[in-house]
């Protein structure tokens, strides 16, 4: 590694990418931003393009650059404004950028990361929806271009640090039995079937320890993220899906956990905060202070540990399926979580009815191999397209 690093934060507005630039600044002789981008939330960036002082800013489209630029003009008219598709990408494939914070939400993250993969970049990968979409070629596409990927989900992180140092060559011949992942269950693991009923958006999006977005928060409260996390695993690590299980860890202070054929089981512990697992791939292989206070051992509660019930959150099983098919089905899957989320979110179908119209969506469809992108992205619009038909019978 260079004296200074520069990074790309692509979804520097949410939570990951507000979590970034906080250790970044935290290290200035170390970190420099070369570029930030947003969707829609421009004045949050704009606000972001003055603390940081990036060379470039990009949003989503023409009226959200213009906007961006008259904020700027006053304070950093220096830096270039940018907005689309293929500015995404560019940034993202920048020679002038060492590494790239990949922390766009959903579907809309792939393309602009896999041409971070495509430029070699270290890649620290927040946006779990590139490698559920197109894991086969997305893991492809890092080996031929010598990028370098890192976990940034606590969970995958916490893996990848428990690890031994050579596990690309194969868990087996690491010794590695079993990746086992910690959900914390979300805010209704207690609840009843006919209270999961009564869901309402403004419940489901508070988390009881995590700070996140509210498509993610959702998905946590559904088990999906869980669900999308283990098909995420399954391609980072090399594993099968039954290497990979799944437990509820409600106090998340075990962020994840190896089980080894000699019967020991490493597992990383920390408080419940990104900037952990974002400072550890910022920095690997050494350390950095993150700014997260020290995990008290002596005053925590005691940990527990539970296995998650299928008939509740059956979203788990569902993303399991999809696994287990291969091919398109995991893009079809988050697909039609998304749109599924994104009624929930709006009030046009029940928390209850989330995995149905998943399920729904995945019957519908034929699973076709995702060895090309064109492929993948017309299963996932086309998983896109059956939910929104069908959302109608299920409101």
């Amino acid at each position: 590694m260079t004296a200074t690093q520069s990074l790309t934060v692509l979804g520097a507005t949410g939570s990951i990418g507000r979590s970034t630039l906080d250790v970044v600044a935290r290290h200035p002789d170390r970190y420099r931003v070369h570029a930030l981008t947003a969707h829609a939330r421009v004045d949050e960036l704009a606000e972001l393009c003055l603390r940081h002082r990036p060379r470039v800013a990009v949003v989503a489209d023409a009226a959200g650059a213009g906007r961006l630029r008259d904020l700027l003009a006053a304070g950093a008219g220096d830096i270039e404004v940018r907005h689309g598709p293929g500015a995404l990408a560019e940034v993202a494939a920048d020679p002038a950028a060492d590494m790239v914070m990949a922390a766009i939400v959903g579907a809309a993250g792939l393309l602009p990361t896999l041409a971070a993969v495509r430029a070699g970049k270290r890649v620290l990968l927040a946006n779990k929806e590139a490698l559920v979409m197109s894991g086969a070629l997305f893991m492809q596409a890092v080996r031929e271009h010598g990028a370098t990927l890192l976990p940034i989900d606590s969970e995958h992180n916490a893996i990848f640090q428990c690890l031994p140092a050579d596990h690309a060559s194969g868990l087996a011949r690491g010794g590695v039995e079993k990746l086992v992942l910690t959900a914390s269950g979300g805010p209704f693991r207690e609840w009843t079937a006919e209270q999961l009923r009564t869901v309402t958006p403004a419940q489901a999006v508070k988390h009881p320890n995590w700070s996140m977005g509210r498509k993610i928060s959702v998905d946590s409260a559904t088990l999906m993220n869980k669900g999308l996390e283990f098909i995420e695993a399954c391609w980072l690590f090399d594993a099968r899906p039954e290497q990979v299980e799944v437990l509820v860890h409600p106090q998340s202070v075990i962020h994840s956990m190896v089980r080894y054929v000699d019967g020991s089981v490493l597992a990383q512990l920390g408080n419940p905060d990104m900037r952990t697992p974002i400072a550890h791939a910022m920095a690997w292989p050494a350390r950095i202070p993150a700014g997260v206070d020290a995990l008290d051992l002596a005053a925590m509660s005691p940990l527990a540990f539970e296995r998650p019930d299928p008939d509740r959150f059956p979203c788990l099983r569902l993303a399991r399926e999809a696994m287990h098919a291969g091919g398109t089905a995991p893009a079809a899957l988050n697909a039609a979580n998304e749109v599924a989320v994104e009624a929930f979110l709006a009030g046009r179908l029940s928390f209850v009815a989330i995995p149905v119209l998943i399920d729904r969506v995945m019957s519908e469809m034929s699973v076709s191999a995702a060895d090309e992108l064109a492929t993948i992205l017309a299963a996932d619009q086309e998983a896109r397209t059956r939910a929104e038909r069908l959302l109608a019978s299920l409101a």
